[in-house]
């Protein structure tokens, strides 16, 4: 409660005899130190400047205050320290780490502050594709696709001989009246169905679609287009997609055969699938029976639908037994069995894929990608790519920063708490900015090695041999 005596003042319980107060009265201090390992990262892959790049700002320079690469990198920035909404700016706008990573510490107009407020950064958000007389910052949403694909191929040391490409639908709930949004069924809300593409930790692709459409819908397209981009660079490596059965579309999988792209798609099981596998199923009951615990048999067959597959295609059928009743489950795949052991391509292949779904919930729970609350398809299509992008720069902090380390494989979250929500004291002068970070910082020595280690990445970066 505030002290009599000074309203600004707030007393609490003594310690030791000695009165505990505290008021907002520090000066230049912020809690998010931490965040110049973000602005190291940034130098190290060469992302937001690239990325407000594909932005073309048609305003008049003459009146314009924060360039688009200061409102792109705050925005990104923000995310990746928790500041999911753009009302948080209106207050972040005077902290000195956003003036330091924007690389602005004064504001050229005496009524400004050196980064953007809310408004400012919402002209960014409502950017369209041609120049209108309310909106002169327009967005090349092809070039932000191109580069997340940029910059999953610049992460990698050298070409892999092979990759897999993981292929998912979630639901994004809205509470609006959002363009878009739709009622589905089995999440039973209003929502939006993005899709995602990763390779491992790394994002390829997040595309936002109204949950009116089937899971797999702009699949083919989004897979034609990376796997076109990738082997621009790497003709020679191997491609293999991987999804559920939501993906197991005859269209994506004619082309996969066609243009040398392997797959494994989970399979919806029906009565014919059933039948393929009763003789397994049976072993596997009497096996389970007698031992008292789940057993399971595969069988490879070969098995085509009888209206919407073109051919016949390998299925991997698994006759799992368990808890007392069948649980039989199947995969379709393009890898024959000397490739790709049955028991193998479903325990060790196809099971795999659920680490995705960790990613997913990285950038919606950690870094509020599914904070689609603005009006337009395209604006909440925007505010998914920042998300993404934020991600991809936690990303590289694991990589580069991190690497040989216990938080090598930390989540978003994690990696935020730990090593950008520090306290500090910023003091500028005329030759230097001197940010005072707590003494008492758990991650201390962890957080001056990945400094290091990005120093020298940026460095190398640019300076290449």
């Amino acid at each position: 409660m505030p002290t009599e005596c000074n309203p600004d003042l707030f007393g609490f319980a003594p310690v030791e005899g000695r009165q505990v107060v505290a008021a907002f009265d520090g000066g230049m201090i912020t809690s998010n130190a931490g965040a110049l390992l973000l602005g190291g990262v940034d130098r190290a892959i060469g992302m937001t400047a690239r990325f407000a790049g594909c932005f073309s700002d048609t305003r008049c320079q003459e009146y314009v205050e924060h360039e688009v690469v200061t409102l792109v990198r705050q925005r990104v920035f923000g995310i990746a320290l928790g500041y999911e909404d753009l009302n948080d700016h209106d207050e972040l706008r005077h902290d000195p780490m956003m003036a330091v990573l924007a690389g602005k510490l004064e504001a050229t107009r005496e009524d400004c502050a050196p980064v953007a407020g809310k408004s400012t950064l919402n002209r960014l958000e409502l950017s369209r594709l041609q120049p209108t007389r309310y909106h002169k910052i327009c967005q090349n949403p092809i070039a932000i696709k191109r580069l997340l694909v940029d910059l999953f191929l610049e992460a990698q040391e050298r070409a892999p001989k092979e990759i897999i490409l993981d292929l998912d639908a979630t639901d994004d709930p809205v509470h609006g009246n959002q363009e878009g949004r739709f009622f589905h069924g089995y999440y039973n809300c209003y929502c939006y169905l993005p899709l995602y593409i990763f390779c491992g930790r790394d994002l390829l692709a997040a595309k936002l679609r109204p949950a009116s459409v089937d899971a797999a819908e702009g699949a083919l397209e989004e897979v034609k287009r990376i796997v076109a981009h990738i082997r621009r660079k790497w003709p020679n490596v191997r491609i293999i997609i991987r999804a559920d059965s939501g993906f197991a579309r005859d269209d994506l999988m004619t082309w996969c055969e066609a243009n040398g792209v392997h797959f494994v798609f989970g399979l919806a099981k029906n009565d014919r699938l059933i039948a393929e596998i009763a003789e397994e199923l049976a072993r596997a009951e009497r096996r389970s029976r007698r031992t008292g615990k789940p057993a399971r048999c595969f069988k490879s067959f070969l098995y085509q639908t009888r209206r919407s597959w073109s051919c016949r295609r390998r299925v991997v059928g698994k006759a799992e037994f368990t808890e007392g009743e069948a649980n039989p489950r199947f995969v379709v795949t393009s890898l024959n069995r000397r490739e790709c052991k049955s028991k193998h391509l479903y325990e060790k292949l196809y099971c795999a894929r659920g680490e995705m779904e960790n990613r997913i919930k990285e950038c919606q729970l950690d870094l509020y990608a599914d904070r689609t609350s603005t009006a337009t398809l395209k604006a909440n299509q925007l505010r998914l790519w920042f998300a993404s992008m934020a991600y991809v720069l936690l990303c590289g902090l694991r990589r580069i920063g991190l690497r040989h380390t216990k938080y090598a494989d930390a989540t978003c979250g994690t990696l935020r708490l730990a090593f950008l929500k520090i306290g500090a004291r910023v003091h500028v002068s005329v030759r230097r900015i001197k940010i005072a970070m707590t003494s008492g910082c758990p991650v201390a020595s962890v957080w001056g090695e990945a400094a290091t280690k990005l120093n020298a990445a940026a460095s190398a970066r640019a300076s290449p041999a």
